[in-house]
């Protein structure tokens, strides 16, 4: 069978049967394939004033009167999800589970503030999403969605109120939360027989994630961010998993980054293949016709024809190869790394050194992104929009260029020709395989040339001034992915700069930018908040090398990442875009997003370790 018809039975698998598919609310269960979507709703009561209605919910909503949601478990097929929610000082959980292809919901309300006298009322509505065809009809105590061969029935245990005053559409329920709430979908079922169903697969879940011991807390995070985050996309009809839904709402539908979706698919190949390899296959079907994988692809088919970001793909395709051993996934993403590949040397090489750029003149043009084509658009292909390494890199706006060589983009570029090339003699693809390895000889060697004996570590280069530029930030280790440093380069860097603690180590490790650096103060985005993804890169570059020193500090990193991780999990079940490197709080600020999937890769290493520890067969993932 060819690997597009392999692949196609992948998503066909995926898009199976009850989940939280609709990105706009955590709250809403759908079906596929038929799109009958049962929408949960909460009505606030009260004997005076206004009755405010929540229709929608999403982890990590921050504006004023959102109602803010504590993720539990959610299986990467849904069959058991778990959440409370606080919203006007009511306190509810939501839990649902599949029974014999039905699904069942439960409704709890677990506390109010004592000035409330009333409690909520919960409201399910029930139709049709994305224009799928269906007739929904309430008949009696019962909500009948008839499709051309089947019908499925809806039923409530508690007392429907007929509320006639709530601004849903169709067919619906309405119940007083005075006590629990069930509803089921097939034969009717009873409170006793919901809470079954539900504890069954509570079980299920809990020996999912059991085998992996002392981490299982890691392992549950990892299943639940990729749960929760993951949704069916209408436009393309596919299953995908963007990095959180609060962006997906914010960008129109959706939005697909380039190096956070790879890292996706690696989280995923925890407990997951066919979503591992969704993630992998869909970002890179989003190439641009200029045949680079874009910065972002977003809802409406507009994505960024001008830049790319940090090429991680191979790497990625490559793990996933290593862990689950399908040869056809290789032959399916093989021609789209390839020309990703050949891109990055014919258009962001600069004397020799690869470089970061903007393509303004690209079409289509988005009208609507005043950074394509500037040095900001350049800036943002590096996929750390504000780091302080490019504070005075000037932009050459005929090449479309940085005049900065970057060690991070020269090292993961040669990784990238690395695995690629491993691909290709996978696939008897001798000649091309060559190719590649001689790319990688060839900025392998021009990397060597940004080492600095004096500093004891690679540095990036102001191709406008010709010198090095001294600010350094985990990027800089990045060569020991590439696996271009020396024995000795590798133990000097480790040695005087990343177990500095007036640089990179301490208690919570790795600040984006060193900790003596003036920027890491502004402890903003990426200007001295550690990351999942720096700290992750830096753990693969450090498994290259296996001096006991070296191995020590691999371990180290990896406790010293789980440590900070665990913090916020443990305490909310929030998975951080990003983390404070003097407190390590993941929500003193706005702009790190409470569930997104890549803060996940702070645990990642410790499975990782978990797995070489457990000897041959067990071997990481890269």
């Amino acid at each position: 069978m060819a690997p597009a018809a392999k692949y196609a039975q992948v998503q066909q698998r995926l898009a199976r049967g009850w989940n939280t598919w609709d990105t706009h609310s955590v709250m809403t269960q759908v079906l596929l394939p038929e799109g009958l979507a049962i929408h949960a709703g909460l009505k606030q009561r009260s004997t005076a004033g206004s009755n405010d209605f929540l229709r929608a919910a999403l982890i990590g909503e921050l504006q004023q009167g959102a109602p803010r949601v504590f993720p539990g478990p959610h299986a990467y097929n849904g069959s058991y999800t778990d959440m409370r929610l606080t919203w006007h000082r009511y306190r509810i959980r939501i839990q649902t589970a599949h029974d014999a292809g039905n699904l069942v919901m439960l409704v709890t309300r677990l506390s109010q503030a004592p000035r409330l006298h009333l409690p909520p009322e919960m409201v399910f509505w029930v139709n049709m999403l994305w224009g799928h065809p269906g007739r929904i009809t309430k008949r009696g105590e019962t909500i009948e969605a008839r499709f051309a061969h089947k019908a499925i029935r809806v039923s409530l245990t508690g007392k429907d109120e007929h509320d006639l005053d709530v601004p849903v559409g169709g067919a619906y329920f309405s119940s007083v939360l005075r006590g629990p709430v069930g509803l089921s979908t097939g034969a009717p079922r009873s409170l006793a027989e919901i809470r079954l169903a539900i504890a069954r697969e509570k079980k299920a879940y809990r020996d999912s994630i059991s085998r992996f011991g002392k981490l299982d807390s890691v392992a549950d995070a990892i299943q639940s961010v990729i749960g929760w985050d993951t949704i069916y996309e209408p436009e393309k009809q596919r299953v995908i998993t963007p990095v959180s839904r609060v962006w997906n709402v914010r960008w129109g539908g959706y939005v697909l980054f380039d190096w956070d979706t790879f890292f996706t698919a690696t989280l995923a190949s925890v407990g997951d293949r066919d979503l591992a390899y969704v993630n992998a296959v869909e970002i890179l079907r989003e190439e641009t016709r200029e045949g680079f994988v874009p910065n972002y692809a977003r809802a409406h088919g507009w994505k960024s024809s001008d830049r790319s970001e940090p090429p991680v793909g191979s790497i990625t395709v490559l793990g996933l190869y290593r862990q689950f051993h399908d040869k056809w996934l290789l032959a399916e993403t093989y021609p789209a790394l390839l020309r990703w590949n050949r891109w990055w040397a014919e258009h962001r090489d600069r004397d020799g050194y690869l470089v970061w750029g903007s393509d303004g003149e690209n079409q289509p043009v988005n009208l609507d992104d005043p950074t394509a084509g500037t040095r900001a658009g350049a800036i943002l292909e590096s996929g750390l929009d504000n780091s302080p390494m490019y504070d005075r890199a000037v932009y050459d706006p005929q090449a479309h260029q940085l005049e900065y060589a970057d060690v991070g983009l020269m090292s993961l570029y040669i990784a990238d020709c690395h695995a690629l090339a491993r691909i290709a003699g996978i696939l008897g693809r001798r000649p091309e395989a060559a190719r590649l390895e001689a790319r990688a000889k060839k900025y392998g060697a021009q990397l060597q040339t940004m080492w600095n004996a004096k500093r004891g570590i690679f540095l990036n280069r102001d191709l406008h001034t010709g010198k090095y530029n001294p600010r350094l930030s985990p990027t800089n280790f990045y060569p020991l992915l590439a696996a271009v440093a020396t024995p000795a380069q590798a133990r000097e860097m480790v040695q005087r700069h990343l177990l500095n603690r007036k640089q990179f180590w301490g208690k919570w490790v790795l600040p984006s930018i060193e900790r003596s650096d003036p920027a890491f103060q502004d402890q903003n985005y990426w200007r001295g908040r550690i990351w999942g993804p720096m700290n992750y890169l830096v753990f693969l570059g450090l498994k290259n090398y296996h001096s006991p020193l070296i191995q020590r500090v691999r371990r180290r990193l990896a406790e010293k990442s789980l440590a900070l991780f665990l913090k916020s999990w443990d305490a909310h079940g929030y998975v951080h875009e990003n983390y404070n490197a003097i407190t390590g709080a993941g929500d003193d600020v706005t702009n790190s997003d409470r569930f997104y999937t890549w803060g996940a890769l702070l645990g990642l290493m410790s499975l990782d370790e978990q797995q070489v520890n457990a000897g041959p067969g067990h071997g990481a993932r890269h």
